[in-house]
Order: C-alpha cells, then sequence, then structure tokens
C-alpha cells in the first residue's frame, strides 16, 4: 500500500508528515517512523509527525522520533505540521491553529501564504517549568559551578552553559543523558543573543530545537546572560535562527521563525 507524505523543516529540524484523512487504518507508527526517518534506506527526517483533524482548524499531533520513540512536543514539528494542515486545507491568508499535543494544547498562528514554500509562524509554547535532573546526570561530571538548568516545556531540557559550544563533543554528552533533550549554550555574539547546540532524545543532534530554543532563552535570561529587558532572545543554531519571547511573569514562551516545505514523497506501508 502507497501513502503520501509532506516534508518540512524549520532551520534544518526536518519532519515528515502523514495526514491521517488519508484513510488508511493501524499503521505501526513507531516502525515506519524508523524505516521513513532513515537517512539512507528511507526518506530521511529527524522525525514522523500524524495530522489528525478534530474540526475546523482544530488538529491534533502524534511525534515519533526518528529512533522510533515518542516524543511530547516539538517547536519545530508542530509548525511543519501546521504548514501541512494549512496547505492541504486550502487556507490563504494569515490564520490560527489550535492543536492538541501530547504536552497539551498549543496555539499556532500562519502570519501569512508561503512563499516559495516559505511561511513564518508564531508558536505559543506554554509555560517553562522546572523540574528534577534526569537519571543518569551526574555521568556527564559536569564542574559544580557550571550553570545547569533542568526545565520542561511538556519535554524535557537540561541547559548547560559553556565556554564554546563548537569545542563540545555534544553527540558524546548527548549519549550519557539520553532521556532528556541536551541544550549547550554561549553567550552572545550579540548583546541579547545565545548560540546554541542540541543533542534530542531519540534523535541525537539536530541543527535546531524549537522547545530547546525556548529552554536555552529561559535558563540564559535567568543567568542574565542576555539583559532581562530583553524583549526577545535571538537564538543561533546550526541551522540558523530562531527568535524566543519569553514572558518575565509567567514564563510563557513564544517562538518565532520560518518553517520550510520540501517535497511531497509516496512511500510504502
Amino acid at each position: 500500500m502507497e501513502v503520501a507524505l509532506t516534508k518540512h523543516h524549520g532551520l534544518g529540524n526536518d519532519f515528515l508528515v502523514y495526514d491521517i484523512a488519508q484513510g488508511v487504518p493501524q499503521i505501526p507508527w513507531s516502525e515506519l517512523a524508523q524505516r521513513w526517518c532513515d537517512r539512507r534506506m528511507g526518506v530521511g527526517a529527524d522525525g514522523l509527525l500524524v495530522l489528525e483533524r478534530h474540526g475546523d482548524r482544530r488538529a491534533s499531533m502524534m511525534l515519533f522520533n526518528s529512533d522510533g520513540s515518542r516524543a511530547e512536543m516539538s517547536g519545530y514539528g508542530i509548525r511543519c505540521l501546521v504548514q501541512a494542515a494549512y496547505t492541504a486545507d486550502g487556507v490563504t491568508g494569515p490564520c490560527t491553529y489550535s492543536i492538541v499535543t501530547e504536552a497539551g494544547e498549543r496555539v499556532v498562528e500562519v502570519l501569512g501564504d508561503p512563499e516559495g514554500g516559505l511561511q513564518n509562524v508564531v508558536v505559543d509554547m506554554g509555560i517553562i517549568e522546572d523540574i528534577d535532573a534526569p537519571p543518569r546526570w551526574d555521568d556527564l561530571e559536569a564542574h559544580p559551578d557550571r550553570p545547569v538548568r533542568h526545565v520542561s516545556l511538556g519535554n524535557p531540557h537540561s541547559v548547560v552553559a559553556v565556554d564554546d559550544v563548537a569545542l563540545v563533543d555534544l553527540r558524546a554528552l548527548g549519549a550519557k543523558v539520553p532521556d532528556i533533550n541536551l541544550e549547550i549554550v554561549e553567550p552572545g555574539p550579540e548583546p541579547h543573543a545565545i548560540t546554541m547546540r542540541v543533542h534530542e532524545r531519540g534523535a541525537g543532534v539536530t541543527l535546531a530545537c524549537g522547545t530547546g530554543a525556548c529552554a536555552s532563552a529561559e535558563a540564559a535570561l535567568s543567568w542574565g546572560i542576555v539583559p532581562t529587558s530583553t524583549h526577545e532572545v535571538l537564538v543561533h543554531m546550526d541551522g540558523g535562527d530562531a527568535r524566543v519571547r519569553v514572558d518575565s511573569q509567567t514564563r510563557r514562551a513564544t517562538l518565532i521563525g520560518p518553517t520550510q516545505y520540501v517535497a511531497t514523497v509516496t512511500v510504502h506501508v
């Protein structure tokens, strides 16, 4: 049996979207995520998103990492899902979608029609909450004076301040704490900016991470790496730049940036 997938990315954090409206029941999602996301034997992506509608501009998202595991939320994943829905629904102009995720409902604002497949999107990412250190955290042997934050945006993150993100063996560190999304950050180069790299749970080192950008912006604000008066934190990642707003009172985060449609492909189930 053949089905269609669309591929999208946000700053290189790429996803395949399956629209359940195609009507194929009881698909083994975890197994197919591993197959379809494989970059040599499949289409290639950081994850698989399953889109199911629940009325006009309201839908749900299931997210499977490239290793087949489930994830609660993805800042760039939800943007890719909404871009797929926006196009399939024949919507034009600015609009808003409400998306139910395992981390709760999120509001996604599409700012306008895509130009060359590129679409600007604003996501209400929810409230950032402090959590306990993940299992095996001590295996990282981080210096006790090094700034660290463990937070959740519906999915878990550990953010560590470093002197130079380029000098860190992030793949090796991430393998030591596989149950967490691990971000390393350094200040700047601009006063209102940080530079971040990420090792994502279930996907490994990726070019960008939306929830990770928000977690890192919150951590940087709390450490004073960027001024607390900063309206938006500019987060430089390997795949490009994201803008993050964090409300100082509620700790609610907003992610702003582009989503790019790549292709529509036919795959075997």
